[in-house]
Parts: C-alpha cells; structure tokens; sequence
C-alpha cells in the first residue's frame, strides 16, 4: 500500500501520552498508533451514516415509526 507523509501538530504533552500508549500497546510506532485510531474513527463516522441509512428506509417501509 501506498501511503503519502503529512504532518500534523500535535501538542507535546498529547504526543508522550500516546507514545507511552502505543509502546504498552505493542505498536512499532506512535504514528502507527495515531493511524490506527484515526481509521478506527473514520469508519465510526461512516457506520454512522449507514445506520442512518438504514434507520431511514426501514421508517420507509413502516417497520419503525
């Protein structure tokens, strides 16, 4: 997989937290970490929608009112 490097700021004090987090966590990384948090997230907000989605179409078809 191809993946682009971006720069974010982070503050510092945020950074050490999430360094000690992902070396507990068997991470390789704290970028590793961040990435995975941030994709976890992401398809939260998209799960989001399609629960929406589906809560629609089944008012739709009447089966919730």
């Amino acid at each position: 997989m191809f993946r682009s490097s971006t720069k974010i700021k982070l503050d510092r004090a945020l950074y050490d937290r999430l360094a000690e987090i992902a070396k507990a966590g068997g991470y390789s990384s704290t970028d590793e970490l961040i990435v995975h948090i941030l994709e976890r997230e992401a398809a939260n907000f998209s799960e989001a929608d399609d629960d929406q989605e589906v809560e629609k179409q089944l008012r739709g078809l009447g089966y919730i009112e």
